[in-house]
């Protein structure tokens, strides 16, 4: 192939493309290359020489999803995985990385190739099980495993290396300056004197029964946080015989299967045995003499610097090297094998243990051959029913009198949401299977699906029975919930009301204590407070005391039903022989997020430098996703706005 591309070049056909493509570009200004661009691939992620595609993205967001699925115990779609802006911060994230990396590489910033090799070697995912030493057949095994080559991962820690060190260089050459630490340590550290009342709900009085007229409203205010969903309500054809299970299969049928599955199901011959791997023969022979003097395989790998591998009650498809396990099941109890030449060096093995294998009996493996065949008959029980319903359905009939004929069953689904949860919200039990609702929002109200197979023997079909559109729920349905938020919303506002009526009157000149005893209020008096000692007053007092200056009132929320109204009256400045050590454990503190920010904005930086982009729609079509993300729907469940 590639002679064939040199002899191409050389030749006046090549020539005449090059002088062809050429004239292209003056005519069209390069419209031709624009053309011959959007034939190649298209990458998720792009960052100067940094690209991520389809497949490679399709990959990690697979992995990510496998992830995420065992944590929440259940199937997720790809929708609900990238849900709530998800896929773009992922996206986001991602074209930055690859557009530091990108620059990183291009400035110079590059890991020594040994660096990174001894890294790998250091691994314990990459030793051998036998040897207890780095293996090489072992990295390459591992990193297919994962669908990961060794370039793809070495091109990985390179990518690691560089971000981790330019983060380094980065920490070590800045210095937070000392203002910093010494304001906040003069914030800490300094005093005041205050003086306050508490405002209480029973002073501003509290909200009655809501009417039918101001609940209507309030729903109406908080229409998007309560509107339920669209939902559908459907009837599902199912082919398995349900609660009532298969029929026992005969007793000769069950003769028969254990029968032809008599050697299958025995049990083999079993042997517990050590092996120690030696380097080369000589060293194989050693080990091997040490072992028939007697020693205990331990010693000999202690002397030989090797690790020994133990196997226990073990049959012999267990062993991968076909040479070693001839060796080991050639021997007798207590008998040294001699050395084998093995995929690595050289393997001496000592038997300490056998346990011959047993004939398996019908007695012994009756209920495993019954379930297996119970389990066949269901498949064939279920498949005849689909081949039946098929067919009446060819022949003209309704989908409920196939369902008759053919003996399927029929379960109603109740209106459920696109996200599978019933349409208050709650959690349907057992979650229904993607595929079930996949199918039911593909079609349109009295439609009927195809048989859906959803592997394993399992085949529905679905008839769409009606859709429930977008809606506020009925306020007798909601009265309860919606009452308390009307009076937890009124009752705030009366509080309000009440505190800024009184924080009036000690703005415009009245005395505290007398504004204080107009509302039965007792004053309380703070000296010497700092911002620790404030807080057993609560988070009002200490917004109010240390947020206004001497001499000014302040009127605070302290907690869900009061407020605090007060006046600072005077104010003591930080000890500097107490504030200098304060201020450099500030300093200290401080230090980490600072680079930590300066590190995200160079990162930000060399992204833009890269050009680092991405193309959202497309991530989307990678995932078998619309290309436009739909439209979020409210939630049911959320409270009133207060």
């Amino acid at each position: 192939m590639l002679t064939a591309f040199r002899t191409f070049a050389k030749s006046k056909w090549a020539i005449g493309l090059l002088v062809l493509l050429a004239l292209g570009l003056v005519v069209t200004g390069g419209s031709q290359m624009d053309v011959l661009a959007n034939l190649g691939p298209k990458h998720v992620v792009s960052a100067g020489d940094r690209n991520l595609s389809q497949v490679e993205f399709r990959g990690e967001l697979d992995r990510i999803r496998e992830q995420a699925q065992q944590q929440a115990g259940r199937a997720l779609t790809f929708e609900e995985l990238i849900g709530e802006g998800g896929l773009r911060q992922y996206l986001e994230q991602k074209s930055q990385q690859l557009g530091f990396v990108n620059w990183a590489w291009k400035a110079g910033i590059r890991p020594g190739k040994e660096l990174v090799l001894r890294q790998i070697r250091q691994a314990p995912a990459f030793f051998d099980s036998v040897t207890g030493q780095f293996s090489e057949e072992q990295y390459r095994t591992a990193l297919a495993e994962g669908n990961a080559t060794p370039e793809m991962f070495e091109a990985q820690l390179r990518d690691q290396y560089s971000t981790q060190h330019y983060g380094a260089a980065l920490g070590a050459g800045m210095r937070l300056p000392r203002i910093y630490g010494a304001i906040l340590a003069s914030q800490a550290l300094e005093t005041r004197d205050a003086r306050w009342f508490t405002v209480t709900q029973a002073m501003a009085g509290t909200a009655g029964t809501p009417t039918d007229a101001q609940l209507t409203a309030l729903m109406n205010q908080n229409a998007d946080q309560l509107r339920m969903p669209e939902s559908r309500t459907a009837s599902v054809v199912l082919f398995d015989d349900g609660a009532t299970g298969a029929v026992a299969p005969t007793e000769a049928r069950i003769e028969e299967r254990f029968n032809f599955r008599r050697d299958a199901l025995s049990l083999p011959e079993r042997r517990t045995f050590v092996t120690l791997t030696a380097p080369n023969r000589a060293a194989a022979d050693r080990i091997a003499a040490a072992l028939r003097a007697g020693q205990s395989p331990a010693e000999v790998a202690r002397a030989n610097s090797i690790q020994p591998a133990e196997y226990n009650d073990t049959p012999r498809s267990a062993l991968g090297d076909p040479a070693v396990a001839a060796a080991v099941f050639g021997l007798a109890a207590n008998q040294v094998s001699a050395p084998v030449q093995a995929g690595v060096g050289f393997v001496v093995a000592k038997v300490t243990g056998i346990q011959p294998g047993r004939a398996a009996t019908l007695a012994d493996v009756r209920e495993q051959v019954i379930a297996e065949l119970r389990a066949e008959d269901a498949r064939a029980s279920v498949y005849r029913r689909v081949e039946a319903y098929e067919k009446a359905r060819q022949d003209g009939k309704t989908l409920d009198v196939a369902v008759r004929e053919v003996g399927a069953r029929v379960i109603q689904i109740p209106p459920i949401r696109q996200d599978g949860k019933l349409r208050n919200g709650q959690d349907i039990n057992p979650a229904l299977p993607p595929q079930l609702i996949q199918t039911m929002w593909s079609l349109s109200k009295g439609a009927e699906s195809e048989v859906v197979d959803m592997g394993q023997g399992q085949y529905f079909v679905v008839r769409l029975d009606d859709i429930l559109p977008a809606a506020l729920p009925p306020l007798a349905g909601i009265r309860e919930p919606l009452a308390q938020q009307w009076v937890l919303r009124e009752n705030a506002r009366l509080l309000s009301a009440r505190a800024n009526a009184l924080a009036a009157r000690v703005r415009g000149g009245e005395d505290l204590a007398a504004v204080a005893a107009s509302v039965g209020a007792t004053l309380q008096t703070g000296t010497g407070l700092n911002r620790q000692s404030a807080e057993q007053n609560g988070q009002g007092v200490i917004a109010g005391v240390f947020g206004s200056g001497r001499g000014q009132p302040f009127s605070q929320q302290n907690t869900v039903d009061t407020f605090v109204i007060g006046r600072t009256d005077r104010i003591a400045a930080a000890v500097p022989a107490l504030a200098a050590p304060v201020a450099e454990q500030f300093r200290q503190r401080m230090a980490g997020d600072h680079v930590n920010a300066v590190g995200e904005t160079a990162i930000a930086a060399a992204a833009a430098r890269s050009k680092a982009e991405f193309d959202e729609p497309l991530a989307r079509t990678s995932l078998g996703l619309p290309a436009e993300a739909p439209a979020a729907p409210a939630s049911p469940g959320a409270a009133p706005a207060q």
